[in-house]
């Protein structure tokens, strides 16, 4: 009995494994698969900098490319730096192979310290008050030239963390903490 049921949740896992995967294109699957360079372009609409970074080289992840994108995440109301979850860039470049793009990324919000995010939440109801944008893993952001619809059902579609939709607020946000939506 006890070898049916590990035959039976080795089989239940791979079948799992198959349908995540076909949700993926085929593009984005390689580019999760294949050892090959990552790399983005982000615009911080607060600051006015922007960043092409390589973030993997293909092997590992590139530490100064991080420090740089650590920098243009920054909390820019307190100039605070946090090391940025490295999964949300992946997230980031992987949300656009999925969508079959390679656009510069209008980052809204990254990095927020404590007392900025309860400034904020006293602004505003949608401000959570334990943000995963505190611990540097979330981001707001929109892509320009591309709807906000689409790339909110591209998030839904990847499953990879916490997907919110803010159409009024022209900005989507994901994180690298459990999958929810709202």
């Amino acid at each position: 009995m006890n070898n049916i049921d590990h035959s039976r949740r080795k089989w239940l896992g791979i079948g799992l494994a198959a349908m995540g995967i076909g949700l993926f294109s085929h593009r984005a699957l390689s580019s999760l698969t294949t050892p090959r360079p990552r790399s983005l372009h982000i615009d911080n609409l607060h600051t006015g900098e922007t960043i092409k970074a390589e973030f993997f080289n293909g092997h590992h992840y590139n530490k100064s490319e991080l420090t740089r994108l650590n920098y243009l995440f920054r909390d820019y109301r307190k100039n605070e730096i946090k090391a940025i979850d490295p999964k949300l860039f992946d997230q980031i470049y992987l949300l656009q192979m999925l969508m079959g793009i390679n656009k510069c990324v209008q980052l809204v919000s990254g990095y927020r310290s404590l007392n900025t995010n309860e400034m904020l939440r006293h602004k505003s109801k949608g401000v959570a008050k334990h943000s995963y944008h505190t611990l540097g893993q979330a981001m707001d952001f929109y892509i320009d030239g591309v709807q906000l619809a689409h790339i909110h059902k591209a998030a839904l579609k990847m499953s990879a963390g916490g997907v919110g939709f803010y159409p009024k607020s022209n900005f989507i946000h994901i994180d690298t903490g459990p999958v929810r939506k709202w």
